[in-house]
């Protein structure tokens, strides 16, 4: 995984998804709190699934981002390896996102 310090895709679009992730984290709260306070069991599922949603949205951005800039850079760089190197990260990312659904 290429962890440099130089900015990334999501980089301009970091305040917003922040703010999302931030209400994400609300949600997950307050499915927490169904469950504590007993909630009917498909109430908890309707938010849960909302949640699902909502980071799968972060997701696509992330990906979409890492794949206008990252992949893309690599691929105009003309550096064979680096575009090898960002190509196979893509095809992993997208594996395990796949599998998640």
């Amino acid at each position: 995984m290429n962890t440099t310090t130089h900015a990334h895709g999501y980089t301009k679009d970091k305040d917003a998804l922040v703010k999302r992730l931030h209400r994400i984290e609300g949600q997950v709260r307050g499915v927490e709190k169904m469950v504590e306070d007993d909630r009917y069991c498909i109430d908890i599922l309707t938010q849960i699934s909302a949640v699902n949603t909502a980071l799968e949205a972060v997701a696509f951005k992330i990906l979409d981002e890492h794949v206008r800039h990252c992949v893309a850079g690599a691929l105009t760089s003309g550096d064979k390896a680096d575009a090898q190197v960002k190509t196979e990260e893509l095809l992993e990312a997208v594996q395990r996102f796949a599998r998640t659904r």
